[in-house]
């Protein structure tokens, strides 16, 4: 902790025993990456910043569009039209100027994927792309980086973290993308703005855990959660041994390949 302010501001959770200065000093020299400034990133970035990360990096190459404010609240209406990036560091900053925003408005691909992430201790995806998912999976692998998964679609959402070489990876549940018609974009299938804000939270939660040696990630544990009945239920995911990336006999060299 820096200062006195630092103190007052982080009291509540620096009295928890789990973290306590020694974890609230591991947060203020942390460096997350969130990719995807949107829904699931939203209330990611939120806690994220609340809980006092040092460095906060957003990846997005989008621009901010009305129909992102149902569930993307980072954005205001007067930032329509502006770099997601931008607007979620003007929002941060004004929400915590003690975290460090680190903008980067490009799209996260094979290219500079592992320049970009490289600089970060942990990875939050909040992307709304199969194919990215699978090259953060796979980039997070190679720079041993942990990777805290999310998704949502309609009423449900799902999450995953994933540490290298010790818990299952992406690709160990999901070998390979589902047809088209079985995972449509959300602008055709819907979402309820509630259910990235849930799984974005936990994503958050997951993240302060990882930094600061608290709790048990949810590691080889798909976490689903159905709004509609506001219930989570639990899988159990086991590493595949003919996983393509961190299977016995991996054929995959360089992140992001189908």
């Amino acid at each position: 902790m820096r200062d006195d302010t630092s103190l007052e501001r982080y009291a509540r959770q620096v009295v928890l025993p789990e973290i306590g200065p020694a974890g609230q000093d591991k947060l203020a020299r942390a460096r997350v990456l969130i990719v995807g400034a949107g829904g699931l990133g939203s209330p990611a970035a939120f806690y994220l910043a609340a809980a006092g990360v040092g460095t906060l990096g957003i990846a997005d190459a989008d621009v901010v569009e009305v129909e992102n404010l149902q569930r993307q609240i980072l954005h205001r209406l007067p930032a329509v039209g502006r770099p997601k990036t931008a607007s979620a560091a003007a929002t941060l900053g004004e929400f915590n100027p003690g975290v460090r925003i680190v903008e980067h408005p490009v799209r996260v691909s094979p290219g500079n994927a592992l320049e970009i992430l490289a600089s970060y201790d942990i990875v939050v995806d909040a992307a709304d792309n199969l194919a990215t998912k699978y090259l953060l999976n796979d980039a997070c692998f190679f720079l041993d980086r942990p990777l805290v998964h999310g998704a949502v679609l309609r009423f449900e959402g799902q999450l995953l973290t994933v540490i290298p070489r010790r818990t299952p990876c992406f690709r160990c549940l999901f070998p390979a993308a589902p047809p088209a018609e079985l995972s449509p974009p959300a602008r055709v299938a819907g979402i309820l703005g509630t259910v990235p804000g849930v799984i974005g939270a936990l994503q958050a939660n997951e993240a302060v855990k990882l930094v600061v040696g608290a709790g048990e990630p949810a590691g080889g544990r798909l976490i689903l959660f159905d709004a509609l009945a506001t219930r989570f239920r639990e899988v159990r995911v086991a590493r595949n041994p003919r996983c393509p990336l961190c299977g016995e006999n991996p054929t995959i060299r360089e992140p992001g390949t189908m």
